[in-house]
């Protein structure tokens, strides 16, 4: 039986279900911003995830994330990357084959559990590039590679819904299984944001407005033992 928890709006989270904690929170730069027209902004968002017990966590299997409305994402001229370009590539390899679809950058964390010993923790750069679009929506590409206890490349395509209401974008990351099934992701991070210029006009793949005062972000997290944690995070914005 899941457990479902919401955790209701707050400018951070912090959820203790059993044996998971789990910590989140983000932002974004400028936090000045127009009433009506939209800005370039940067996003930023990390999440951490530990056993009480210290051993591993439940493994996080889809994390949804939904967008103000307030927000507006912008791909039209900018570069794609072919998912199957990253297949098996190093971190260094997968940003030198798709350098003008880079639309954010972090690191991702892991726990995997080894024999008897205590869990080892690995790490890998996060790339996030600008995808094809799939079935009329756009996409993002994650890219993470780990060696230990073998190579493991995930390239992961986000499908990017539009959507109506107070929500505008809606984000479906489907994570992988990490060392068949014996690890579990324990941090990520990630900040997003990327200004370029098509048919001599300037975008920005993320921008936002500030109609309201506040800026908000949805989120939904499924875990392997069947906890559901679900809530959204507030950031405060000021309108010029």
């Amino acid at each position: 039986m899941a457990c479902v928890l919401c955790t209701g709006v707050a400018s951070a989270a912090l959820v203790r279900i059993e044996n998971l904690i789990l910590t989140a929170d983000g932002g974004f730069t400028p936090r000045l911003l127009p009433q009506r027209a939209f800005a370039p902004i940067e996003f930023e968002a990390h999440a951490d995830m530990k056993a009480v017990d210290g051993g591993i966590p439940p493994a996080v299997q889809r994390v949804v994330l939904d967008f103000d409305r307030d927000g507006r994402l912008s791909t039209g001229g900018l570069p794609t990357c072919d998912p199957a370009a990253l297949e098996e590539a190093t971190p260094a390899e997968a940003r030198a084959r798709c350098p003008g679809a880079v639309v954010g950058k972090g690191r991702v964390e892991a726990l995997i559990a080894l024999g008897a010993g205590a869990p080892v923790r690995v790490g890998s750069p996060l790339t996030i590039f600008n995808g094809p679009r799939l079935e009329g929506h756009a996409t993002a590409i994650l890219h993470a590679r780990i060696t230990v206890p073998s190579v493991q490349t995930s390239v992961v395509t986000v499908p990017i819904e539009r959507r109506g209401g107070d929500f505008r974008y809606r984000a479906t990351i489907d994570v992988p299984p990490i060392a068949g099934g014996l690890g579990s992701l324990t941090h990520i991070d990630a900040t997003v944001g990327r200004r370029y210029r098509f048919k001599g006009s300037r975008r920005s793949y993320t921008s936002a407005r500030c109609s309201d005062g506040v800026l908000r972000t949805h989120g939904r997290l499924t875990f392997a033992d069947t906890t559901i944690i679900d809530g959204t995070i507030e950031k405060a914005c000021t309108a010029r």
